[in-house]
């Protein structure tokens, strides 16, 4: 009879280990999934924010109280989207999140490109080229924002 109650315990003893590592395997993985959830986040967000932050810096530049020459109105808007930190932002998601992603977030960073590109021609706010790179840019971000959307309501 001892090698009963011997089998028993070492039985379950098994059961009871297995159960623990399959909840510490479950709670994990759903850890790992909200901090991955968590950090795309903060990259959307920062993307996002440093697109809008470059914008109004190139609008404030182009609508400046004092008339600038060509070359110095090109040179202070080409230095206030460098300076803004988009490209560093678009780099951290390039190499951060799914590759779709990135793609999305580059549309959206060539669009404000061409509104820096219109804006450092010399056209003004009211310009018809700036409109329609704005809206460009604007029809980009919305797309932006629901694909980052849909990327953090996925279940994984």
């Amino acid at each position: 009879m001892e090698w009963m109650t011997l089998a028993g315990t070492g039985l379950g003893a098994a059961v009871g280990i297995g159960s623990t590592l399959l909840a510490d395997r479950a709670r994990w993985r759903r850890d790992t999934v909200q901090q991955s959830r968590q950090e795309r986040k903060e990259i959307y967000v920062a993307c996002l924010t440093t697109f809008r932050q470059a914008r109004e810096a190139m609008r404030a530049v182009a609508n400046g109280d004092h008339p600038q020459e060509a070359a110095a109105l090109d040179a202070a808007v080409r230095e206030a989207f460098r300076t803004s930190g988009c490209n560093e932002a678009r780099e951290t998601a390039r190499i951060s999140v799914s590759p779709p992603m990135a793609s999305v977030i580059s549309d959206a960073y060539l669009t404000l490109r061409k509104v820096r590109d219109v804006l450092a021609a010399g056209n003004t706010l009211a310009s018809s080229p700036y409109q329609e790179a704005r809206e460009a840019h604007t029809q980009a971000l919305r797309a932006a924002r629901e694909a980052m959307r849909r990327d953090l309501d996925r279940r994984v």
